[in-house]
Parts: C-alpha cells; structure tokens; sequence
C-alpha cells in the first residue's frame, strides 16, 4: 500500500533529497556511540525531537547516561546549550534571569540579565524536584518560546528545545508535572538498565581515565533544512485516519474510531481517567513523519505510527484508580488500543 500511494504522489525526487540529508543523522547517531553504550533506540529518539523542535520528557532512574547521552548529542550538533540542576530551592529567576538595578548607568536604571534558559539546548535535570512556580516560568518558555522579564519580552532564538530528564515518581522528594506541562513534550521516553554484555562494556570504558571528544557533524542550517523536508513528507488520509482513531481511542465515550474489537475498546473505560487532546494528534504525526525521515523515506507508514505512539501517548492518558489498582500502567492501555485498531 505505502509504495504504491508513494508512487501516486510522485515523491521519487523528494525521496533521493531525504536519503541524502539524513545520512548526516546517521552519522550523529554513530559519533554520539563513541561514548555511549547501548541506549540506540533512546539516541535516535532524542536526535528525533530535535529535528522536529519537540521537548521530550526522559524517565529513568539514576546512573543510566541520560545527562551524559544529552550532553553527548549537543556536540555532535553544534548547539548553545545549558545544563540546568532542579531542586526544591530553585527560583524563577535562576531560569529567566532578572532585573538588576545599576547605579552607574544613565543615572541608575535597571538592566536585565538572562538566565540559562537563553540556549538553544537545554538540559533540564531532575525536573520533578523544582517547585510549581519554577515549573511555570518553564512552562512560558516551553509554550511560547518568549520569556518575559518585569516588563520586557524576549524572543528565544531557533532551536529551543528542552529536554528534561526525571527520576521515577516512587523516588523520594519528586513530585508530579502539571498535566499542562507533560501535553508540550512531544514525546516521554522510558530509559531501561543495559544488557549484560552493555554493563561489562561500560564497566570497562569507564574504568580507564580517557577525555573523549567527539566531533560536530551537522549544525543549525542542516536542523532547519531538514525540518523543511519534514513539511513535504506525504501522510495519505488512511494513515491520517488511523492516527485519529487512535487518539479517539483514548477518550472516553467516543464511538467514531474504526475498531476490529470494540468491545475489547469498552473494557478500557474504566482504566482511563482522561483522554489524549488534539495536541497528541499532531504530535503522533509530527513524530511520524520525523521518523520516516530518519528511515530516508517520504512518505509515513503504519508502522512508523507504532513505532514512536507509545513514546508520544503514555504521559497523554491518565489513569483512573481502577487502572492503578489492578497495577497497570499507560504502556498496556496503548497496547490493548494499538492491537484494537485495524491498520490501513
């Protein structure tokens, strides 16, 4: 079905455009390897948000090289970027900055100073451990990408893309994100411990002292000019459709999406608190066809949909006390949906 649709809307030379462009992704993926072991999967997603300017939410407990994968993907892509620690004690203004009165200056004026939020990658650690008004000073910046200082608002250069790591919510001194904030990460991935053969690997590079550069492969222009081949990348209304059906999927008391087991549908009810908005509709197709880029491709698949919904669904559904009861958790509820819709 793919590549007949693919040939009907002519989209060959598009095609050749894609598979050239993307191998420059291909090659951050291997550089950032030189220093990370294992974790492919978690790499290719990160460089996926990036491309497309999603913030993406990381969940994971410590000692997994979230911090150090980060880090790790803002050299190879030649980015200002800022590592920002959160604890309970952080202020607002250790984010945007603030205004300092100078004495010396036209006869004593203000003048503002930026905080660490002025970059244009940046690594939010440890993000449930910060207040709820540190995380609406982020949420503006999130949001709008403008960040308003007294009685001035500054315009956040391209790229602006947040990417917040969090310890599981069971960990002491961690609190929940407002459901506002978790609906603007495009995408929340779960980071699981390495494969024996990975931990001796690790074991073993981390046990000699060596400073492991890595080399800038692409920069801002290759960001932007893949983003406008993103725009061109084709999603045929079948596709377009089995995104909305699995979003319907998700709330309650909606009878219009295609099931092939709509009662096995109706035993969701009672599992799910709420339901995913229309922000996760543009998301999945986002991601989608971010993904079909990366695969050197033109056009979106069904199985580009499966592979990225869980990452973009599991932090837009919430949960009811039944669902929490019974120990389940949003990765089975999107399963139970996935397996649920017919696929075109």
């Amino acid at each position: 079905m793919e590549v007949q649709e693919a040939k009907n809307v002519n989209l060959e030379k598009l095609t050749e455009e894609i598979q050239v462009h993307c191998q420059s992704f291909r090659k951050v993926r291997q550089e950032i390897k030189k220093r990370i072991i294992g974790q492919e999967d978690f790499i290719q997603k990160l460089l996926l948000g990036v491309i497309c300017g999603g913030h993406m939410l990381i969940e994971g407990v410590p000692g997994l090289a979230k911090t150090e994968t980060i880090k790790s993907l803002a050299e190879c892509i030649g980015v200002d970027s800022q590592r920002i620690q959160f604890t309970p004690d952080l202020l607002p203004a250790d984010l945007i900055g603030t205004q300092i009165y100078n004495p010396n200056k036209d006869s004593g004026s203000f003048e503002t100073k930026q905080g660490p939020l002025f970059s244009n990658l940046i690594l939010a650690d440890e993000i449930n451990r910060a207040p709820a008004k540190v995380q609406s000073a982020l949420l503006e910046a999130m949001a709008e990408k403008n960040i308003t200082i007294g009685e001035e608002t500054f315009k956040l250069d391209e790229p602006f893309i947040v990417l917040a790591t969090q310890n599981p919510l069971e960990q002491e001194g961690t609190y929940a994100l407002p459901e506002a904030q978790m609906d603007r990460f495009i995408m929340k991935l779960m980071i699981s411990y390495p494969t024996r053969e990975e931990e001796k690997e690790i074991m073993n590079m981390k046990s000699v002292k060596s400073d492991l550069f890595l080399s800038q492969i692409i920069n801002k222009d290759d960001i932007f000019k893949a983003r406008e081949l993103i725009d061109q990348i084709y999603v045929d209304e079948k596709i377009q459709d089995y995104i909305v059906d699995i979003i319907f999927a998700t709330r309650l008391g909606e009878e219009e999406a295609n099931f092939s087991k709509k009662h096995k549908i109706k035993e969701l009810d009672y599992l799910i608190d709420y339901g995913a908005s229309p922000r996760a509709s543009i998301a999945l197709s986002l991601a989608a066809k971010t993904y079909a880029f990366l695969q050197g491709r033109a056009y979106v698949i069904p199985q580009d949909i499966k592979n990225i919904g869980f990452d973009v669904l599991r932090h837009r559904i919430g949960l009811s006390f039944e669902a929490e009861a019974e120990d389940k958790n949003t990765d089975d509820i999107i399963k139970i949906i996935f397996d649920c819709i017919e696929v075109p």
